[in-house]
C-alpha cells in the first residue's frame, strides 16, 4: 500500500497559526500596562474628588456646593444694588417694579446664605467681584431708556447663569442646608426672570447667543429700538418675609 501523500499547505497553515498566537501575547504584553495605568488613573481621580468633599452634621459637602454657596452670596452683592438702581432711575413702571422683586429677594436669600455659610463654618466674600463691579458701573453710568435696556439685558444674563447652576446644584447635591438654599434660590431667581422679561426690553435671541458663549466681562446689551420695547403687567409679587438688610446670620 502506497504511503498518503502529504495535503498540500498543512505546515504553512500551522505555521501560520504559531504566529498569530505570537502576535496576540506580544499585543496582550503591551496593552497590559496601558490597561493597568487606566484603571490606576481612574482610582487616583475619585480619590482626588473625594478629598474636596468634606463631612458636616447635614450630609457631604462637595466642593460644587461650596461654589454655589459663594456664588449666591456674590449674586446678592451686586444685583442688590442693581435693584435699587431700577427703582431709582426705571423709566417705566415695569422697570421699577423689577428693581422692587431684585431687592426683595436678594435681601432675603442673601440672610439665608449667610445663615447655611455659618451652619457650615464656610467664609463669604464681602464685595462683588471685578466683572461685576463693572455691570454695577455700566448700570451707574446709564440713563433714561438706556439704563432701561441695560438692566434688562445684564440682569437676565445673569440669572440666566445662576438659575441654570442652582439647578444643577439642587440636582447633585447631598447636603440638606444646601438643598434648602438651592430650593430658595432657584424660587427667586425664577421670579426675577420673570419680572425682567415683563419689562419688554429683554432681546432672547441675543441673549441665547451670550448664554451660549464663554461669559466676557462686561456682555454688550442688545439694541433695542424704543418702539420695540412694550412692557408687559408683571405677575404680582410674592409675599417675603423679610429679615432687616443688615442682619447678621444666625449661629444656631
Amino acid at each position: 500500500m502506497r504511503p498518503r501523500p502529504p495535503i498540500k499547505g498543512r505546515g504553512m497553515f500551522s505555521g501560520t497559526g504559531l504566529v498569530i498566537a505570537a502576535l496576540a501575547a506580544t499585543a496582550a504584553a503591551l496593552l497590559y500596562p496601558i490597561w493597568s495605568y487606566a484603571d490606576r488613573q481612574d482610582t487616583a481621580d475619585a480619590g482626588t474628588l473625594s478629598t474636596q468633599t468634606v463631612t458636616t452634621p447635614y450630609g457631604p459637602l462637595s466642593a460644587q456646593d461650596k461654589d454655589f454657596i459663594t456664588k449666591v452670596r456674590l449674586a446678592g452683592l451686586w444685583e442688590l444694588p442693581a435693584g435699587e438702581l431700577a427703582e431709582q432711575k426705571g423709566t417705566t413702571t415695569a422697570v421699577r417694579t423689577a428693581g422692587q422683586h431684585l431687592v426683595d429677594g436678594h435681601t432675603s436669600l442673601d440672610a439665608h446664605v449667610r445663615t447655611v455659610a455659618t451652619q457650615l463654618g464656610l467664609p463669604l466674600p464681602n464685595e462683588a467681584n471685578t466683572q461685576q463691579k463693572q455691570w454695577l458701573a455700566t448700570l451707574g453710568g446709564a440713563q433714561g431708556e438706556d439704563f432701561d435696556r441695560a438692566f434688562a439685558a445684564l440682569l437676565r444674563l445673569a440669572h440666566g447663569r445662576v438659575y441654570a447652576l442652582a439647578a444643577q446644584v439642587r440636582a447633585d447635591t447631598q447636603n440638606s442646608l444646601v438643598r434648602d438654599l438651592a430650593d430658595d434660590a432657584n424660587a427667586t431667581v425664577l421670579d426675577h426672570i420673570k419680572v425682567l422679561e415683563a419689562t419688554g426690553y429683554v432681546d432672547f435671541a441675543t441673549l441665547a447667543k451670550e448664554l451660549a458663549a464663554s461669559p466676557t466681562p462686561v456682555p454688550n446689551p442688545p439694541a433695542v429700538a424704543p418702539s420695540a420695547a412694550v412692557p408687559l403687567t408683571p405677575s404680582p409679587a410674592p409675599s417675603y418675609s423679610l429679615p432687616p438688610a443688615t442682619a447678621e446670620p444666625s449661629s444656631s
